[in-house]
């Protein structure tokens, strides 16, 4: 199956995790959107669709296809994939049809099987288009679902879990049982890679789904962790409370207490605070003593600001939604439904900080500051990469700035002073 992962007009709506990888990169459950639509339809041959200052973060990841490449795509009949399709279980082979069709889930497009002549014009109208124009085409019904926000993404995660370890090649780790371990639940249901290394006194509750423990993670004692619940590769765990629904990313250095909550890896959150019901970027660091709060006190649907709209999440327990390379202070408290651009800086406050704070802006208690020195942020880069031997690519550094610049022309555009802005009370 010939198959290009497509990134619909929507796909703002998943901010601020989207600044800084396409959409088929998220994480729900153990792997990507884009590994679960690939192992979902058998493909064999795969090229990418997406905006032009993602594509630069893509090209710098190994084992990538074509990528925004319109004489690939115009090779040959292919099935384009709505790059927020959250496609079901197990694997199906589609039957490759002469005449093209689109396939839905509700009211938007899952996957769209076109002919070459079909593509052109679709590249011709610059790629992603409206509903509207896939209308045209002959309709069949999709199963799973389009995920349209990050709290959907924490919605599905702990069933994603499960369906990642069904569908995946757990089995050949050693099996529980020949490890001196405190498991409570089905010892089947914990996956634990040879090379993991947990302490004594960890106790490892398999009742409500499973746990994978990848290569090289270490579990120190006095650790807690519910399933369904998987750790990345080389993370770890320093006596923390890991709740169910929860995803560590690899390479991550996670204490205190998570629940149900995604991080993509590469991020410290070494010492005590608690991360609820939040989606967390790449190389984030959350300080000592910062706490995201997940509910409101009068149990009201949490709000979010995405894309200059707030939105009601029609949910009552919802986290903070934090961007690639956001740090924050000692002691800060993120409230309901908080969104941290990439690069966002939150430093101590004696109250909340704001719910919305944008990318390359700093806030403390005098106020919000563009962040402008780039070269002195990119240094930094390199540094906490270094650190977990890792280099900053020139795809990577070329996206960066283009995310600063656009940060500072917003910030101008709106009149915004680069010195200080009153704070608004937390409501």
């Amino acid at each position: 199956m010939r198959v290009c992962l497509v990134e619909d007009e929507r796909v703002a709506g998943l901010e601020p995790l989207v600044a800084t990888r396409p959409v088929n990169q998220l994480i729900c459950g153990i792997t990507t959107l884009a590994a679960k639509q690939l192992r979902h339809l058998s493909a064999t041959e795969v090229g990418y669709w997406c905006r032009h200052h993602v594509a630069e973060w893509l090209r710098s990841q190994p084992g990538v296809g074509a990528i925004n490449d319109p004489e690939w795509l115009k090779q040959a009949t292919t099935l384009l994939v709505n790059g927020r399709w959250l496609p079901p279980g197990g694997h199906i082979q589609l039957v490759a049809k002469t005449d093209s069709y689109v396939a839905w889930v509700g009211e938007d497009w899952a996957y769209a099987w076109l002919k070459p002549e079909h593509l052109t014009v679709w590249l011709q109208k610059g790629g992603p288009t409206s509903r509207e124009w896939w209308r045209q085409w002959p309709a069949q019904t999709a199963s799973g679902r389009i995920l349209a926000h990050l709290w959907e993404f924490l919605d599905c995660n702990g069933a994603e879990i499960a369906r990642d370890v069904a569908d995946g090649d757990y089995g050949r780790w050693w099996p529980a049982a020949s490890r001196r371990l405190t498991v409570l639940g089905p010892s089947e249901w914990l996956y634990v890679h040879p090379t993991a290394e947990i302490e004594p006194q960890v106790v490892i509750d398999t009742r409500p789904g499973p746990v994978v423990l990848e290569s090289g993670v270490c579990v120190q004692a006095f650790s807690r962790i519910e399933g369904p619940c998987a750790i990345g590769a080389g993370s770890i765990i320093y006596g923390a409370k890991i709740r169910g629904g929860t995803t560590i990313g690899p390479r991550c250095r996670i204490g205190g207490e998570v629940e149900n909550s995604i991080v993509i890896g590469y991020t410290n959150k070494y010492h005590e605070g608690f991360l609820g019901h939040s989606y967390v970027g790449a190389w984030v660091n959350l300080a000592a003593g910062t706490h995201t709060s997940d509910l409101r006190c009068d149990y009201a649907p949490v709000t979010v600001t995405i894309a200059e709209k707030e939105i009601c999440t029609n949910r009552r327990k919802v986290g903070a939604f934090i961007g690639d390379h956001a740090k924050t202070g000692l002691g800060v408290l993120l409230d309901v439904g908080t969104v941290l651009g990439p690069f966002a800086q939150v430093l101590p406050m004696s109250t909340f900080a704001p719910r919305f704070i944008p990318a390359f802006h700093r806030v403390s208690g005098r106020g919000m500051k563009c962040l402008r020195d780039v070269d002195r942020i990119l240094n930094t880069v390199r540094i906490v990469m270094q650190r977990r031997g890792c280099e900053l690519s020139a795809e990577e550094e070329r996206l960066y700035r283009f995310l600063a610049s656009q940060a500072a022309q917003t910030n101008m555009a709106s009149s915004i002073s680069t010195d200080v802005i009153p704070l608004r009370k937390s409501a």
